[in-house]
């Protein structure tokens, strides 16, 4: 079956990368307007959007979020501006192609005394829900014709009102924020007069020079970056923000001075503000978030401010996974006490490959603000997180990306010298012995700190509980004083049941998502003294029709011995066993792994309920396919070697052993099988196409196929391509496109915004493939980007797999 052909590194090769980005021209081109799929894929992707649910503070009422069906294809063809690696809208100053909800409601948390939201705008597009502190009110964003507005719900009248005009900023995604008091809201304003924005000169004033003199700054290819002068001044023009402080009545007051403000955050007093400033000179080869910024801290109460810190540009973070920016990172107030900063640096410059015995080091400082920051302890892992709890306890996390090593300990906040001590030290490939999540509640700063009992002695933790027979999510009590854990409740067959938060912890009331392959989701009440259930949620059931579809989780294994499953879906009355064998659609996305024991665990659950989002490959069942999704496709790379290294023949590998799997059950006619993927599993996709034949045809999705224009690593791929060419080139579907002898249906994104997969992948990659007499078809759909969400785009993609798996697949006579 292998038919892969070693390609060295050449000059042949080098002019092949360096032309692929020349103009080209496609042929056999099509003026087609949008179609739409059989009736059964459209109603499926026309199902009725499941509300959102936000439990209050105090886990006392549940406020409901109306999600709305998909835009339009005219909602998406808007202006964008693509600045500094972010896409904003100019007429509402904030994101591009933001989600919105479409209505509220609002019930006791048992579920009873359900009630609408009333007043809300005409034409709802709700985005930024948050509760206040104290559960009185909720506060959100509203997208007018012209702007964002804020509006607030009096959560016990079930009564919305505006509470600012069209004045918010969210171009760099901060809108607002409560302060403890829940009668104060600091928002981001745009400059009220700044006029018209600047007007791109029809001549340029001069060449974009860029520049470096012996200085390494390898980053990856980022899009959406800025490009010369213009795009400085336009961003500064949609950027700049002015803080104020806004009461209930919608009374404003001027806070701080105006800036590029990338995000805010209170002190749990509601005393302070801490601001992260963007400062120039920008940059064009990363994104904002990569610039040169200042951290200052506002006192709310008199209007000074202290600058915290300078911190530097970051274009050169060095190689892998394990590197970090130098200089602050990571502020965070302490959430227990009323205004202590924390932060976090890294003592190794933040290079992975520095041999030291620490990695990253806490920083603090209290108010005044105004002296030397204080050390505290050092951590030998890169820093992942503080969660706060009491003043002698709170949990930090570390990790170590390049052997998957993640570190729990807690430490006493009053000692800071001290180290902290671990409670868990695990790979975080090994979910079978995954402990869960310390769980957090709201305290009455409003902030996130750990869930004790009254006692102040336990805490609680929650997972998924991954086993060799599927995942059982559970809840467990810790020890803080012995270590000891204690489990309370775990999911059990025939039900799939995740909890979603700890209600009362005393009287060990938890809620809970339930579901199973006949019943759709559900929220509960789970009283686990008493072993009572309460519903709490009775929404429909989005997809009924698939109530009959068969579902099943199966599991194989692969030649060389790793553990491997996937979901099959099978068309509805089909009989296995009985019925002749169906023609089959694989879709799987490819991940790398240091161990084959990581590789092969299970890490779904058996009894889960059919949930389709609208790009599912799912929804060919109902056309006589059947379906292997989210098939396993493992990339191990054990001992000295990386995971890429034979990152074809592992691909080989776990297709033979899904597709002999199938046939081996009798539903999958192995001559009638087609392979497809999203982005990395269109790259997957691509790569299998090329180096076998065990494939009736291949749909890919948004991906990359020439890694030569990803040079600095794509992926999980820490090594450049001057480090290890041959890799690049081997693993690129682009440079075998002259052995492709299976027809290949291209999709893509025509304004795909993902770092590696911009459009002119599949472009060029069709270029190829029709140069070298290959089957091959290109859709590019208008205005969509790494995912896909008009509704007209989403049809017309359901209908292009339909067309194409019907004539390569279902009747191969279409050849």
């Amino acid at each position: 079956m292998l038919k892969f052909s070693f390609i060295r590194f050449s000059l042949t090769v080098l002019l092949l990368f360096f032309f692929s980005v020349a103009n080209t021209h496609l042929s056999g081109q099509e003026s087609l307007t949008y179609r739409e799929p059989p009736a059964e894929i459209t109603d499926l992707v026309d199902a009725p959007a499941t509300p959102a649910i936000m439990t209050c503070p105090a886990a006392e009422k549940i406020l409901y979020i109306e999600n709305p069906g998909l835009p339009a294809i005219e909602d998406l063809a808007v202006k964008e501006l693509r600045l500094g690696g972010i896409r904003i809208d100019p007429v509402t100053n904030g994101p591009s192609r933001a989600r919105y909800g479409i209505g509220l409601g609002i019930s006791d948390i048992d579920g009873e005394s359900y009630r609408e939201v009333a007043g809300l705008p005409d034409d709802p597009r709700i985005r930024n829900v948050r509760w206040s502190p104290d559960g009185r009110w909720v506060a959100f964003t509203q997208t007018v014709d012209d702007g964002i507005e804020l509006w607030l719900v009096d959560v016990m009248e079930y009564r919305a009102e505006r509470l600012t005009s069209a004045i918010i900023n969210e171009a760099l995604g901060s809108a607002y924020t409560w302060l403890s008091d829940s009668k104060t809201i600091i928002i981001s304003a745009t400059d009220m007069e700044r006029g018209e924005p600047p007007a791109r000169p029809v001549v340029a004033e001069g060449p974009v020079v860029q520049e470096s003199i012996g200085r390494k700054a390898a980053v990856r290819t980022y899009q959406d970056l800025l490009t010369d002068m213009y795009d400085e001044k336009i961003f500064d023009y949609y950027a700049t923000s002015q803080l104020y402080r806004v009461d209930l009545n919608g009374n404003i007051t001027e806070t701080g001075e105006p800036g590029i403000i990338w995000y805010f955050l209170d002190s749990p007093d509601g005393n302070y503000l801490l601001v992260n400033r963007i400062e120039r000179p920008y940059s064009y080869i990363v994104p904002f978030s990569r610039f040169l910024q200042s951290v200052e801290i506002i006192d709310l109460n008199n209007g000074e401010s202290v600058k915290i810190a300078d911190i530097p540009l970051a274009d050169d973070i060095p190689q892998g996974f394990d590197a970090t920016r130098e200089g602050p990172r990571n502020f965070t107030w302490r959430s227990d006490v009323p205004s202590t900063l924390f932060w976090v640096e890294a003592i190794d410059g933040g290079d992975p490959a520095a041999e030291v015995k620490f990695r990253d080091r806490i920083y603090y400082i209290e108010p005044p603000f105004t002296g030397e920051p204080i050390e505290g302890f050092k951590l030998e892992l890169r820093y992942r997180g503080i969660i706060w709890g009491s003043e002698d306890y709170a949990i930090v996390n570390q990790f170590w990306w390049r052997d998957r090593r993640m570190v729990t300990g807690f430490f006493n906040p009053s000692d800071l010298k001290t180290p902290p001590e671990p409670i868990f030290d695990r790979s975080v490939e090994d979910r079978y012995n995954d402990p869960g999540s310390f769980q957090t509640k709201t305290n009455r700063y409003g902030k996130t700190v750990l869930h004790f009992d009254t006692s102040n002695r336990f805490l609680y933790l929650a997972g998924q509980g991954a086993t060799p027979e599927g995942n059982k999510p559970f809840v467990d009590t810790y020890d803080v004083t012995t270590g000891y854990i204690e489990r309370l409740w775990r999911s059990e067959p025939p039900y799939y049941e995740y909890p979603v938060r700890i209600v009362d912890a005393d009287r060990k009331i938890i809620m809970t998502r339930r579901e199973s392959n006949d019943k759709h989701p559900v929220f509960y009440l789970r009283y686990l003294k008493d072993d009572k259930l309460v519903k709490v949620t009775d929404l429909p059931d989005p997809f009924p029709q698939l109530k009959n579809i068969y579902n099943e989780m199966i599991h194989y294994e692969r030649e060389d011995g790793v553990s491997l499953n996937g979901r099959l879906y099978l068309p509805e009355g089909y009989n296995i066993g009985e019925d002749d064998p169906l023609p089959t659609v694989l879709w799987a996305y490819p991940r790398e792994f240091i161990t084959a024991d990581g590789a092969g665990q299970v890490t779904d659950s058996p009894y889960r309920y059919i949930r389709l989002g609208a790009t599912s490959p799912v929804m060919l069942v109902t056309q006589g396919y059947a379906v292997l999704s989210n098939a396993s496709f493992p990339v191990v790379g054990e001992e000295d070697k990386e995971p890429n290294d034979t990152f074809i023949e592992q691909l080989i590998a776990n297709a033979e052993a899904a597709v002999s799997k199938l046939a081996g059950m009798g539903v999958t006619d192995p001559e009638r099988v087609a392979i497809s993927g999203h982005s990395y599993g269109a790259f997957m996709a691509a790569n299998l196409l090329s180096h076998t034949d065990m494939f009736a045809a291949g749909i890919a999705r948004s991906g990359a196929y020439n890694r030569l224009l990803t040079p600095f690593g794509f992926q999980r791929e820490e090594r450049t391509f001057w480090q290890d060419s041959d890799l690049y080139i081997r693993m690129s579907p682009f440079s075998y496109a002259h052995q492709m002898n299976t027809p290949i249906l291209l999709i893509h994104g025509a304004d795909d915004n993902n770092a590696g997969t911009y459009p002119m992948q599949s472009e060029r990659y069709y270029d190829a493939l029709r140069g070298n007499g290959a089957t091959v078809r290109l859709v590019m759909l208008p205005h969509e980007s790494h995912g896909y969400r008009a509704r007209e785009s989403i049809l017309h993609m359901h209908w292009e797999w339909v067309e194409w798996l019907d004539r390569y697949v279902k009747d191969r006579d279409g050849e």
